[in-house]
């Protein structure tokens, strides 16, 4: 299989690395960009079948490099190479339906086993994804079900910014029903109370909670 491959990442050496490893390994690397808008054209010019991405580059992020893709309807499968380790990543590129997920201090041999897999129409995610996952994703998302309707409105006004008092007048209520649908939230997200525990929580969550 004579697949056709993009590598995107701003380092240097880390980019030079990965092609040179990739090409001794006998893949066909089509061409290596040194930042989003670079690797976008790169995919489109070359109708790639792999990108693999880092996530965090100039003009375009890897996100947003796939976003685009998919609004171009290419059929490029996408591998995003990357350090972060937060649930807020791991959140979001579970969203967009990625085909893997590796971190970059693993070995080269992972990355051979998830462009196998990719190459199968398999999806293939680093075992520390995994478990980030299932460990600190899952059981919030699981706890946001069980928000009614008005918390959700009231949780995502505070994804935006918004106080209290301010919350109350976008929804024509009173602060104290404010403040009695947040005690509920906190109590439903098993969150210990204090003044701006939910906020906290929130800006640490803030993927799952635009999502809702």
């Amino acid at each position: 299989m004579n697949t056709k491959i993009i590598i995107a990442d701003d380092h240097p050496m880390l980019l030079k690395g990965l092609h040179e490893e990739l090409l001794a390994h006998d893949y066909n690397v089509v061409a290596a960009a040194k930042n989003g808008a670079e690797a976008l054209e790169s995919i489109v010019k070359n109708e790639a079948d792999i990108a693999i991405l880092d996530i965090e580059m100039p003009i375009l992020n890897g996100f947003e490099v796939i976003k685009k893709s998919k609004e171009l309807s290419l059929k490029t499968k996408f591998i995003l190479l990357t350090s972060h380790k937060e649930a807020r990543f791991i959140y979001k590129a579970k969203n967009l339906n990625i085909s893997g997920y590796l971190l970059k201090d693993e070995a080269f041999e992972e990355i051979k086993k998830c462009i196998e897999a990719v190459e199968n129409g398999e999806t293939y995610f680093s075992a520390t994804f995994n478990n980030i996952f299932d460990t600190k994703i899952s059981p919030e998302l699981k706890k946001l079900q069980f928000l009614s309707p008005s918390e959700r409105t009231i949780i995502r006004l505070i994804a935006q910014g918004k106080s209290s008092s301010e919350i109350s007048e976008t929804l024509l209520i009173s602060v104290r029903t404010v403040q009695k649908h947040r005690a509920n939230i906190l109590s439903k997200l098993d969150i210990p109370s204090s003044s701006d525990a939910l906020t906290v929580w929130v800006q640490q969550h803030l993927e799952l909670v635009l999502s809702l």
